[in-house]
């Protein structure tokens, strides 16, 4: 066996060892699940033929040109005129509650809500990528400023700048049971006509998201103040009897399938005991990339079930 090919089977092996923390940081750079594994593609393309027997820490070259790929990436779909979007939704990681993925919850092992990148999206590529190698990943600022090509000043502004706009940012509450009670309550007042009731969850500036895509485009909608949401909300009565409890970048979803076919997925920020953001996916092209086998009810429920 020749030595070119000897360490190309080298640095294969650590290419793969490293794959899940590389996806990880993709997808927060990009929200997006099929983007985030061509990235790794590129990346391995870029790499395989390089000589890195002198690198000292594997993880972090691998991460900084994962984040250079991601870069070109993000800025490729800034030039895009459909892009960005003030519907669009990120990818969201779903699971049922019995069934989270091993290598999904590896991918969200600092957990990273639908809310916070939404956030991500409204920032510059320079900025995103800053703030999601540095203050996410702990990749020092001389790395990542030459992915950038800026100097290590620079790279500084653009983590800070972002970070300011980040911090914005509701944190869900950390208790997932008592997330899980809110939106509970959510979806029996929606159900209900009870607009009082629904007053009460929802936070007095939260946000709702709604993103239908190219074929659902008349259903795209944003809405921000718990009067409009709550006003909104009434219009989708009768698909609450097919309301399914899910987890979604692990905090308390919802998955709604009538006759277990897979219609949204609504991700919920739950913030001080209220709904901070409410983040809805109806896009018919995007929601069977989620893999998600939801078993249809058989007899429609009186009561909404549990969440």
């Amino acid at each position: 066996m020749s030595k070119a090919l000897d360490e190309c089977e080298w640095l294969t092996e650590r290419f793969q060892q490293h794959r899940l923390h590389l996806r990880a940081v993709a997808y927060r750079m990009l929200g997006s699940m099929n983007e985030a594994d061509d990235a790794l593609q590129e990346a391995w393309l870029r790499i395989r033929d390089q000589d890195a027997a002198g690198v000292t820490n594997m993880q972090a070259w691998l991460t900084t040109i994962v984040g250079r790929v991601c870069l070109n990436m993000l800025r490729s779909r800034r030039a895009r005129p459909e892009e960005p979007s003030d519907f669009h939704v990120p990818d969201p990681v779903v699971n049922l509650p019995d069934g989270v993925d091993p290598e999904q919850e590896a991918l969200l092992a600092d957990s990273i809500g639908l809310a916070l990148l939404v956030v991500l999206d409204a920032l510059s590529p320079a900025e995103r990528v800053a703030y999601v190698l540095h203050d996410i990943f702990a990749v020092p600022l001389t790395d990542i400023a030459t992915a950038l090509d800026r100097s290590d000043a620079a790279t500084q502004q653009l983590a800070s700048r972002a970070r300011r706009r980040v911090q914005g940012s509701p944190e869900p509450d950390p208790d997932l049971a008592r997330q899980r009670k809110v939106v509970d309550a959510f979806f029996a007042a929606s159900r209900d006509g009870d607009f009082n009731a629904l007053m009460t969850v929802l936070a007095p500036d939260v946000e709702l998201r709604i993103d239908g895509g190219v074929l659902r485009k008349q259903d795209s909608l944003a809405l921000r103040g718990a009067r409009a949401v709550a006003r909104h909300t009434a219009t989708y009565a009768n698909l609450y009897p097919f309301v399914r409890p899910v987890i979604i970048n692990g905090a308390a979803g919802a998955a709604i399938a009538p006759g277990g076919r897979l219609y949204s997925v609504m991700a919920f920020t739950v913030t001080n005991g209220k709904i901070a953001h409410i983040d809805a996916l109806v896009d018919p092209d995007r929601l069977p990339q989620l893999d998600l086998a939801i078993p249809p009810i058989e007899q429609t429920p009186q009561r909404p079930a549990s969440m």
